[in-house]
């Protein structure tokens, strides 16, 4: 299984199927390099063997000169993953000045396995935003919730992610409440042209955790994939998330590791 599942994953959400939803994205050599409206840039490539070793040097050198010379991105994110070749890839990525950030799991499953019952605290509602209430408020609480718990500063503007959940179900934020007061959100966003969703931005508030919220969570946005016609849902974990996916039924299939270079 999980071989079947990082085959599917390789062959559908790494190069192309990743920068989709980019303002710029652009293929150099075997990378792509992608801007995105929350000021980030984004590289990436399709497999884990499209960068040989004798070339990776020349790569790096110019994709910092691309993003330092020919955008105005504050910071570019270079993805790499635990099964990218050549293995020295992350060396060879700090000797040109990018940081490591946080190694998170990637982690897949079938959407019909992740939808089942799951009992609630009494007192909690798990609901889509903008069903049962205002989606601008809705997301904007959420945000409030995750900056909480990721303890991050401003990103991409409230309007761009109200935008991005406007007139379409490809893109869909999931609330769990509790007396009026959002305690655990994550996004359910549709890969186009592949099998998969993506699982994004799940959080819980420290006082709620293990309490079967999140499971909860995660199992109405399956059905909600479900009913788009997705087979597959993936989401990049932290080591706090990954054994609430793993009950839930999702299966570690490697790790990605982002390399962060920023305008000195």
């Amino acid at each position: 299984m999980r071989d079947d599942f990082l085959k599917a994953y390789d062959r559908q959400l790494r190069g192309e199927g990743e920068v989709g939803g980019a303002v710029r994205a652009e293929r150099h050599g075997p990378l792509w390099w992608a801007e995105f409206d929350d000021g980030w840039g984004f590289v990436t490539y399709a497999d884990a063997a499209a960068v040989p070793g004798a070339e990776v040097d020349a790569l790096v050198a110019e994709t910092v000169a691309h993003f330092r010379d020919a955008t105005s991105v504050e910071r570019f994110e270079w993805k790499t993953r635990g099964h990218d070749l050549p293995a020295d890839l992350g060396e060879r990525l700090v000797a040109h000045g990018l940081v490591a950030d946080e190694e998170e799991t990637v982690m897949i499953g079938e959407a019909a396995a992740l939808a089942v019952a799951v009992e609630l605290p009494a007192g909690v509602v798990v609901r889509r935003a903008g069903v049962g209430g205002g989606l601008a408020d809705d997301v904007r609480r959420a945000r409030a919730m995750q900056d909480e718990v990721f303890g991050r500063g401003p990103g991409r503007s409230l309007e761009a992610a109200v935008a991005e959940l406007t007139d379409t179900d490809e893109a869909q934020l999931w609330l769990a409440e509790a007396g009026g007061a959002v305690v655990s959100a994550g996004r359910l966003v549709r890969v186009p042209g592949t099998e998969f969703a993506g699982l994004w931005g799940g959080a819980t508030l420290a006082g709620w955790r293990g309490r079967g919220i999140y499971r909860a969570l995660t199992s109405a946005r399956a059905a909600a994939a479900l009913d788009l016609g997705v087979r597959y849902l993936q989401s990049d974990c932290t080591a706090m998330s990954r054994p609430i996916l793993e009950r839930s039924g999702l299966v570690a299939v490697t790790t990605t590791t982002p390399y962060l270079w920023e305008r000195s």
